[in-house]
């Protein structure tokens, strides 16, 4: 019998939670395991990806850190060679959490053939793998998160509520762009005045999300952090951070971007089209595709 196992891709930042917010949404790379050998060889090994992957498997990666973290627990002492098929239709290089995604599937498969692994410890391999938590929380446990890292301290993850009917319509260009090339558009510092106005925008946005507040949301997906330095980058980003129509009720620039996203409760197929319409005219052909936010933990079937 194989096991399948879905991670769901990640929205994140959502304007000024920068490297702090994150929502699971309902795009998934598949991780179906295939064979199982008790071996002892503690190893992974994808037979075959699609997309095709490139120089390391972040997959194969991900389970190699856990078992080297994990080896000698009594659960653990024999982890044996698996085999696993891997289908994603998280685009790469997009802003949606593809890295995080690959990630999470190498631990829940580790978890899958040896035992239940701590929440905390799963959030903390991801995190000291990707390099930030923002996106493996949503893809660890769904929803809504926030997340608090410490020097000396394991990451943790806060979930709050994203309402069920609020869809994430999502425009992202033919060419990708890497988190590397976008945080070095970033400065090094920032002003007090712009620290103070995106605490204040990101917490207006939690308490928005949670009280069904729309009218606030345009205003409380305002930054002044990591998108203008991006703008040179996203050639789309403006137009879309732009656009004043009743049906789209905030914009933001997903994760490290070229994705970018806009909010909407109704009237989908127009927004779609409004959104496709603005990025090509700036230049950026796109795939538009409306979400909605996927609210649990990780999937598991037998197929």
């Amino acid at each position: 019998m194989a096991d399948e196992i879905l991670v769901p891709g990640s929205t994140a930042n959502l304007g000024g939670g920068f490297d702090t917010l994150g929502v699971a949404v309902q795009l998934y790379l598949r991780a179906r395991i295939v064979d199982v050998r008790h071996d002892g060889g503690a190893r992974l090994e994808v037979v075959s990806s699609r997309p095709a992957v490139r120089g390391t498997n972040v997959v194969e990666r991900a389970f190699a850190a856990l078992a080297r973290q994990e080896h000698g627990k009594p659960a653990t002492e024999a982890v044996p060679t698996v085999f696993a098929e891997i289908d994603s239709d998280i685009p790469v290089a997009a802003g949606l959490g593809s890295s995080a995604a690959a990630t999470v599937a190498g631990l829940r498969i580790f978890e899958r053939v040896t035992a239940p692994v701590a929440d905390s410890t799963l959030l903390a391999a991801a995190t000291a793998l990707e390099g930030h938590a923002d996106n493996a929380a949503p893809a660890l446990f769904g929803g809504m998160t926030s997340v608090v890292e410490s020097d000396d301290a394991e990451p943790r993850a806060l979930r709050w509520t994203w309402p069920d009917d609020l869809r994430f319509v999502i425009a992202t260009p033919l060419e990708g762009l890497s988190t590397k090339k976008a945080r070095a558009a970033l400065p090094p510092t920032v002003t007090r005045k712009d620290a103070v106005f995106n605490l204040q925008r990101v917490l207006s946005l939690v308490h928005a999300l949670q009280n069904g507040d729309d009218d606030r949301l345009r205003e409380a997906l305002q930054d002044r952090w990591h998108q203008p330095a991006r703008v040179a980058l996203v050639p789309h980003l403006g137009a879309v951070l732009a656009i004043d129509d009743p049906d789209v009720l905030g914009a933001y620039l997903s994760g490290a971007g070229p994705s970018v996203a806009v909010l909407a409760r109704r009237n989908f197929a127009h927004v779609e089209r409004l959104l496709q319409a603005t990025c090509e005219a700036a230049g950026s052909p796109v795939t538009v595709r409306t979400l909605a936010a996927h609210q649990d933990s990780n999937v598991l079937r037998a197929a």
